[in-house]
């Protein structure tokens, strides 16, 4: 389907721009950018966190270490606890789509309506097995128990899959015909598996696995650093680090093919990304620098950089910013700094990985202990938040790059947002429930790790107390 602009009676609609103030529109894009900015991080953790709990758990029934199956015990609690939060904050956002963005909703929900439906009932199944992977830790064979927890890794995997294409769907709107301003011709599926969600969503999972995995180990290598190298909190430290250090490179290569897919589906996104104002073969790679009417100023160029990435060759054509209107154009420094910020902590976690896994071959090769320096601790330490700041700047990118469109080259970002009073006082209402939120979480996740001690075996007394995750 070709994009196509809405105008005529739409234009007219209550939602125009005359009708929507840059209080509204700056108070439901503060509010929405939050609730989605806090929310992906427990859902990150929801979609990573119980296949680290299923790896510890087969690696403490293959060895028989009480220590493991303890970690892999208080990973599942802690996970119950952050599926409950994510719940919550997830219909927090489910409610602002429709408060907020009724032109949205209102127009295009029939098309978009399939993924949060299939979310829903992933979400569902997630929860049956969450609920029988608790209660059943003590009730059932050690293996049979470790089957139970699958249809959690796969629920939570599809759930961030579904609402991921509804989102693609926001930068590649496919599946319906716009006829005298009425949405008709209705395709979900076709919506639903539009051109931006294969690397969408496995960019989005990988980086679900990453943040869960790096965050988490994080945790350890603070422990480790005071001093606590036992063999629980190596354990705890090395299973999410080393599985974050397997996706990471995997990682890289799909970031590669999303740049390319905006190459040829989104150029105006692009140009933003890479501050590309004019079109041309032989465009260089810029790091850094500050847009102006121009170009970037201050940045450092690598020449004919981008159009090697973009098509293998020098003479490769990158369309610019001139192609665009100015009214349409996204906001250069802010989503070129954001794609730049997540580049570079890519590379600082796949860097990392290779250190683990030069440490792992002279291990092998020499039968020396793997030892974890102290410079090596510090940085995964880093990694950890790290992490969760590439997720947010990925996001970033995302979502300021379409601008000012909230379903590309077809419905701006103002003509989608409520024109009623009140939207300032639901930001701050916002602002004060997801305060409550962290606190409670925090202080939960801390008497789970500090309070009283799950049931264990009189071998695992050497774990006895430590605080964990």
């Amino acid at each position: 389907m070709k994009h196509i602009l809405l105008t005529g009676p739409w234009a007219l609609a209550g939602y125009a721009a005359g009708r929507v103030s840059e209080g509204n529109l700056s108070a439901a894009r503060a509010q929405m950018g939050f609730s989605l900015a806090w929310h992906i991080i427990v859902a990150c953790l929801g979609v990573g966190l119980p296949a680290l709990t299923l790896l510890a758990e087969w690696y403490g029934i293959r060895t028989g270490r009480p220590a493991v199956r303890l970690l892999a015990r208080r990973w599942a609690r802690a996970m119950g606890v952050l599926f409950a939060v994510g719940a919550v904050s997830g219909t927090i956002l489910s409610f602002e789509m429709g408060l907020l963005w009724p032109g949205l909703m209102g127009r295009f929900g029939q098309v978009i309506g399939l993924p949060f439906a299939l979310e829903g009932i992933a979400f569902f199944l997630e929860a049956i097995f969450l609920g029988i992977y608790l209660y059943a830790w003590d009730r059932l064979p050690p293996r049979r128990h470790l089957l139970t927890g699958l249809p959690i890794v796969i629920a939570g995997t599809a759930s961030a899959f579904f609402v991921v294409c509804a989102n693609a769907w926001m930068n590649q709107p496919r599946g319906f015909t716009l006829r005298d301003g009425k949405v008709v011709d209705v395709d979900p599926w076709a919506a639903m598996l539009n051109p931006a969600a294969p690397p969408q969503t496995v960019h989005m999972i990988l980086a679900a696995f990453m943040v869960a995995s790096f965050l988490t180990a994080s945790v350890y290598a603070v422990a480790m650093l005071r001093g606590r190298r036992d063999t629980y909190h190596r354990v705890g430290f090395f299973i999410p680090f080393t599985f974050g250090a397997i996706v990471a490179p995997f990682q890289i290569v799909v970031g590669d093919w999303a740049a390319r897919f905006l190459a040829h589906y989104q150029p105006a996104k692009l140009a933003a990304i890479e501050g590309v104002y004019r079109t041309g073969s032989h465009v260089p790679l810029t790091i850094g620098g500050v847009a102006g009417d121009n170009g970037l100023t201050y940045g450092w160029e690598t020449p004919t950089g981008l159009s090697l990435l973009a098509g293998y060759r020098p003479d490769t054509v990158v369309k610019g910013l001139d192609r665009v209107p100015v009214a349409q154009r996204p906001p250069v420094t802010g989503v070129h700094w954001a794609f730049d910020l997540m580049v570079a902590v890519g590379f600082f976690l796949l860097a990392l990985g290779v250190w683990l896994l030069w440490a792992w071959w002279r291990h092998h090769r020499t039968g020396a202990e793997l030892s974890t320096p102290r410079l090596f601790l510090v940085a995964a330490a880093v990694a950890g938040p790290a992490a969760v700041v590439a997720l947010e700047s990925g996001w970033t990118v995302t979502e300021l790059g379409r601008q000012p469109w909230i379903v590309w080259g077809v419905m701006s970002v103002r003509d989608a947002v409520d024109p009623a009073p009140g939207l300032m006082t639901g930001l701050w209402l916002v602002l004060v429930v997801y305060t409550a939120m962290t606190v409670a979480t925090v202080y939960v996740l801390r008497r789970l790790a500090r309070g009283t001690p799950v049931p264990r075996a009189p071998q695992e007394e050497d774990v006895a107390g430590y605080p964990v995750v």
